[in-house]
């Protein structure tokens, strides 16, 4: 069993760390102190901390007003309720004006729904963020790197998507790497190979590197990139390892609709045309269940990623 950690406590101490430094950050919460396990960081900043209740719109609208007069506010609930209820408001009063607010979404994948189940399971939100103008969108793998986005976003001058787990996230970085914003994380590189795979969100990483543990076993050579800014998207490191490897695999906890998938398809497109299988939710929502088993049920096995890379090996002949 993997060792878990929680990616929103990481998100709550990285803003922990960025409130001691900079007063102009700030927090609105949509009935959610609890869902970010925020208690303390809300009785520490009590005149920084708001919570709208039930409003995803409100907070969004607050947000923004704060923005425009000159802070930092950082919007944190449920993934699915930040980029589906409040989409109008997030593009009309921060996307459009490029104002410098975060957000932080939570339960992004099914592997995030197993207590609340089809409606807390959110395989959309990438896709929806995506589409917005101006709005950078990060999918962190894990704990460590979900520190490190929220971090590096505070930094960013437009709006922010965080994408973040339900809180028992595998950890996959037992050392720390220099995490840089808008660049692929090169997880394992075999040059050359015969496949790339492109993953994003712990626990598929996990998976996709047994998959290549079994793949290297048969002779099958394959590199790993682990691809935690999808917008902007690192084309010029994607665009080299899909001409070098002449085949890719996408696997995400994502509907592969908007997501990884479509974006590693469009750089292929512009760049270096390529066959690609993409592994995510096939244009279907999924049951409720345990993570591991619900990743396995729609495709997103060990067996399912290994039997990817050899049909796309098929099709680059």
């Amino acid at each position: 069993m993997n060792t878990l950690q929680s990616t929103r406590v990481a998100a709550i101490e990285a803003i922990d760390s960025l409130m001691e430094k900079d007063p102009r950050i700030a927090m609105v919460f949509a009935d959610s102190v609890k869902v970010f396990r925020a208690a303390e960081l809300v009785k520490k900043y009590p005149d920084r901390c708001f919570d709208v209740g039930i409003a995803e719109q409100n907070a969004v609208t607050v947000a923004a007003g704060m923005a425009s007069s000159g802070l930092k506010p950082i919007v944190a609930t449920y993934a699915g309720f930040l980029t589906m209820r409040a989409c109008e408001q997030i593009r009309t009063f921060v996307a459009y004006p490029r104002l410098p607010v975060i957000f932080l979404g939570a339960n992004g994948g099914i592997a995030g729904g197993e207590r609340e189940g089809v409606t807390h399971q959110f395989i959309e939100d990438l896709g929806i963020a995506r589409t917005l103008p101006s709005m950078s969108v990060v999918s962190p793998a894990d704990a460590y790197e979900t520190h490190q986005a929220v971090l590096n976003a505070a930094k960013q001058d437009g709006p922010v998507y965080i994408r973040i787990g339900s809180g028992r996230d595998p950890v996959f970085f037992e050392q720390p790497y220099s995490f840089e914003w808008g660049k692929a994380h090169i997880v394992l590189e075999q040059n050359p190979e015969d496949v790339v795979i492109f993953a994003t969100g712990g626990f598929l990483l996990h998976r996709c590197w047994q998959a290549i543990e079994r793949l290297n076993t048969e002779g099958f050579r394959v590199s790993l990139l682990n691809i935690h800014t999808l917008k902007p998207l690192d084309a010029d490191t994607v665009g080299k390892f899909l001409k070098r490897a002449g085949a890719a695999v996408t696997v995400e906890d994502h509907t592969v609709i908007g997501g990884l998938g479509s974006a590693i398809a469009e750089a292929a497109s512009e760049q270096f045309p390529v066959p690609l299988i993409r592994l995510g939710l096939q244009d279907t929502f999924a049951e409720s269940g345990e993570a591991e088993a619900l990743l396995d049920a729609y495709g997103m096995g060990v067996p399912d990623i290994c039997d990817a890379v050899k049909k796309v090996l098929q099709r680059k002949g």
